[in-house]
């Protein structure tokens, strides 16, 4: 069945979210001449960048840029591209996905690319500066910013691991231990701090200190300010959706959330039911994401195929 605005509610396969993991994904199953859907809600985890670093060929590109070739990318192969959002989904043989807009899609193959969303630290000011000089990813940002003093917000023991590894782009680097004391620090986590030369300040961050539009400082609760330019934090990761546990999936909790366990190619516990980029783990990069995507694709592409002959055997 297909509607006035020519989007159907059958597809071999959907795929819930529009990041690099989802448009890959999409566009090897355009490309293979399966008909899908990828359903996107808009808010890439990315947004507040203003370059993505570290994807051969694609280095310094904005995520919009990225985003946007890849929706025309896929366009071109059939793939549909709906904005909207997965609400809910069941299954009974297909896979029926509710979205906030009202329509219901049904799949025999299903990709959870929604990634992730940063929820990070309650100190005022941080929010509005992420993205710009508050950063959580050296690999991302750490050469635009290099040389700069760095301050790293410790809100959790790993805290001293990002310290130390921020301590390759800049050797004026201090750790404010604003959440953890000091006495939870190891003799281990001490002396290579030590060893890399990084400072660590006791006491709660109460602000940042702006000027001119640019981070100058960190202001402890004690009205201590110390000079920086640059403050690297660690935000607590959220799956953007709950989709493969209302499923069934088998979910394994990690230090960086809850996710479903899925096999090297990304299918989950559920026969059909794949997962992509961030919605299967925390580290994935944009480069990373984009490779998960396409072997998804490839794996369902292949999967429906013998599925197919299967069948046809059979009758």
């Amino acid at each position: 069945m297909t509607d006035r605005n020519g989007i159907s509610d059958r597809y071999e396969v959907v795929v819930v979210g529009g990041g690099a993991a989802g448009l890959s994904a999409g566009l090897v199953l355009g490309r293979a001449r399966r008909r899908t859907l990828v359903v996107d809600a808009g808010e890439p985890r990315n947004a507040p960048a203003a370059h993505m670093q570290g994807y051969l060929s694609r280095d310094g590109m904005s995520p919009a840029e990225f985003l946007a070739v890849g929706r025309e990318e896929i366009t071109r192969y059939g793939v549909e591209l709906l904005r909207d959002r997965a609400v809910d989904v069941t299954r009974d043989g297909d896979f029926a996905v509710t979205l906030a807009g009202g329509r219901t899609v049904r799949a025999r193959a299903l990709v959870v690319a929604t990634g992730l969303k940063d929820e990070l630290p309650a100190v005022p000011g941080l929010a509005e500066r992420y993205g710009r000089d508050v950063l959580h990813c050296p690999y991302c940002h750490g050469w635009e910013v290099r040389d700069q003093p760095f301050g790293v917000l410790a809100t959790t023991p790993m805290s001293v691991h990002q310290a130390l590894m921020v301590s390759q782009w800049s050797k004026d680097v201090t750790l404010f231990l604003h959440e953890i004391a000091e006495d939870a620090l190891s003799d281990d986590d001490l002396r290579r701090l030590a060893a890399a030369g990084v400072q660590v300040v006791q006491g709660p961050v109460a602000g940042l200190v702006v000027t001119d539009d640019r981070l100058t400082g960190v202001r402890l609760v004690d009205g201590t300010v110390h000079d920086r330019s640059v403050l690297f934090t660690a935000p607590r990761a959220i799956p953007q959706t709950d989709l493969p546990a209302r499923l069934g999936a088998e979910m394994v909790e990690t230090p960086f959330g809850t996710y479903p366990v899925v096999d090297e190619r990304g299918l989950t516990t559920v026969p059909g039911l794949w997962a992509a980029g961030n919605a299967s783990g925390f580290a994935e990069q944009v480069i990373n994401s984009a490779s998960r995507g396409y072997r998804a694709g490839a794996a369902i592409n292949g999967e429906l195929l013998f599925a197919d002959l299967d069948a046809a055997v059979k009758v």
